[in-house]
């Protein structure tokens, strides 16, 4: 009788098989199965446990299940056991007397510190406390509106602010003033009481849409700014995957250059972010990385067009691809952006395509009340299709006050807003806002070529729009930010690396202004280049010095502290 062994496996689970060439030798043998391969690990088992209770035996199965449960939870989380660690290093840090004591005597002087400069800011206004016993005249409130408004130490309508204010044109203001007077006691919640705000709602998604590149499906709502432009996106493709996906634990992708309201929504409806690495040369989001940060729970991929830190805007076609290529719906944010970058190529600059015209993308949210000039309060979410928006509404059937549905988190809507924002757009009409394109990019392009000429300081990546972003490997850039606050100037901080950043306005267009910012950044510079090596002093090292702390936790504490300052009022004896 002769045997031969077989070692060619077809797959891994595989045991050798035993061919015998006597006939008669197959009534006595057989090929392995599974279970001679498992034999010694039962064994092993089987003598572990025969002196044991049964009890015994049952606890340590119990246990066992129960503890590689456990581990594989902590282990199979969406955020890393490093972040977590690490946070919870800090957190049991701080228990210990003297860390807690030197943290809160810390704490303590920011506290009073950002109290000290609402006073300093306030020192001329009276608080009011309680009602007034007898209500106030016209010509008195209107008296200390003006005293108000007045307080403040930069001149915003001179053009030394980025940001913030977008445009001011008196008669515009005017008009929506009045417009705004009229509408101002209107609630589209009743639509029966105000179909007229409800319509003027409507027309201005429909022109949004319609600047966007959307086709006769697009849809969306007005928000009242483009945090909940964002959220609301959020919780539409939350409450979609998980009804047409089964997702439960769900995550979103986004470039760490986002927007911070991607984290405020999914702190809001606990949905994971998963924050992706820029090129540090273009500070746009890495393609190849962000792909990797895709899984099965993904709900959404996001773009910025432009970002807010640095104004370039991501790859969307790419992104998009990968949303195409996955079956997951894809958000371009161009809040920032709004209608500058919607008609910038319009106005004769290039720019990649990156809105509805791009295969993939689903919802774009964009703030009128940026480069859309109308009051502050406006915004609007836009979707490729109505079923995404289905998702952002929320409907209460069973309610005893009767059936109700609310499109945004707002229940209650300010109809003054609405009616502001139609009047905006209607006034600028298409080519009001084409030639205010021209203006903010030809200005800051104008801003940028003169500032790249200077020596000591950079610009991050290529701005698409109208932010500009300047850093230095020379110096502390926070001393060039901290000399032009000196001159009147108030631009925008950055971390991680540090950097500030100008985004041009309509205030930025009028004459001098972009001449003037660039003088003084070339002065300012020229100056500090004299002792690069200095550090930066005052206000302005709290930047360099919060990036430089590793528990995060605590500039968190601070932040709220200065949250908490902007709400003070004296102490009532």
């Amino acid at each position: 009788m002769s045997i031969r062994v077989f070692q060619s496996f077809p797959d891994s689970r595989s045991c050798p098989t035993v061919q015998v060439s006597n006939r008669s030798a197959c009534r006595t043998m057989r090929p392995f199965s599974g279970s001679d391969c498992l034999k010694p690990v039962t064994e092993g088992i089987n003598r572990a446990f025969g002196a044991k209770e049964p009890w015994q035996v049952a606890t340590i199965t119990a246990t066992t299940v129960l503890g590689g449960v456990w581990l594989w939870t902590v282990i199979c989380q969406d955020e890393n056991l490093y972040i977590r660690g690490k946070r919870q290093f800090f957190k049991f840090a701080k228990k210990i007397p003297a860390v807690r004591r030197q943290v809160e005597t810390e704490l303590a002087k920011a506290k009073n510190d950002f109290e000290t400069e609402i006073k300093k800011s306030n020192a001329h206004l009276t608080y009011s406390e309680t009602l007034p016993e007898k209500g106030l005249s016209k010509e008195e409130i209107l008296r200390l509106v003006d005293e108000h408004l007045k307080t403040g130490h930069y001149n915003w309508r001179d053009g030394r602010v980025s940001g913030a204010v977008y445009g001011y044109k008196p008669d515009l203001v005017e008009l929506v003033t009045e417009v705004y007077g009229k509408a101002s006691y209107t609630n589209p919640l009743h639509a029966d009481l105000f179909p007229g705000v409800c319509k003027m709602e409507a027309e201005v998604v429909r022109m949004a849409c319609n600047l966007f590149h959307g086709n006769s499906a697009s849809c969306g709502t007005m928000t009242t700014g483009g945090t909940e432009s964002i959220v609301m996106a959020m919780k539409a493709y939350r409450d979609y995957a998980r009804e047409h996906k089964g997702i439960t634990r769900p995550n979103i992708v986004v470039p760490k250059t986002v927007h911070a309201a991607f984290d405020k929504g999914g702190q809001y409806f606990n949905i994971h972010v998963r924050s992706v690495d820029v090129d540090p040369e273009t500070y746009e989001v890495d393609i190849k990385k962000f792909k990797r940060a895709i899984n099965r729970n993904t709900i959404l991929l996001v773009g910025s067009a432009p970002n807010f830190p640095y104004g370039t805007i991501d790859d969307i076609e790419a992104i998009a691809a990968l949303g195409v290529k996955y079956d997951i719906p894809v958000h371009v944010d161009a809040c920032l952006g709004s209608f500058v970058v919607a008609l910038v190529r319009n106005a004769g600059y290039k720019l990649r395509p990156f809105d509805f015209e791009v295969k993939g993308v689903t919802s774009i949210s964009a703030d009128t009340h940026k480069y859309g000039f109308a009051p502050k309060g406006s915004s609007v979410i836009l979707y490729s299709d109505k079923k995404y928006k289905d998702h952002q509404f929320t409907v209460t059937t069973d309610w005893p006050g009767g059936v109700y549905g609310s499109p945004t988190v707002n229940g209650s809507r300010a109809g003054g807003i609405i009616a502001a924002c139609w009047a905006t757009m209607m006034s600028f009409g298409y080519d009001g806002y084409l030639e205010a394109t021209k203006r903010i990019v030809d200005t800051a392009r104008y801003i940028e070529r003169g500032v790249r000429d200077i020596d000591g300081i950079f610009i991050f990546g290529k701005p698409a729009t109208s932010v500009i972003a300047l850093g230095s490997n020379v110096f502390d850039i926070f001393r060039l930010s901290d000399s032009l606050c000196k001159l009147g100037w108030n631009l925008n901080a950055l971390q991680f690396p540090s950097g500030i950043h100008l985004c041009v306005t309509d205030m930025h267009t009028q004459p001098g202004v972009a001449d003037k910012f660039i003088a003084d950044v070339r002065s300012c510079t020229a100056e500090i280049m004299k002792d690069p090596g200095q550090p930066v002093v005052g206000k302005m090292a709290l930047y360099g010095m919060a990036q430089s702390i590793p528990d995060r936790s605590v500039i968190g504490e601070v932040t709220r502290l200065f949250l908490h300052s902007m709400y003070y009022t004296p102490s009532q004896k």
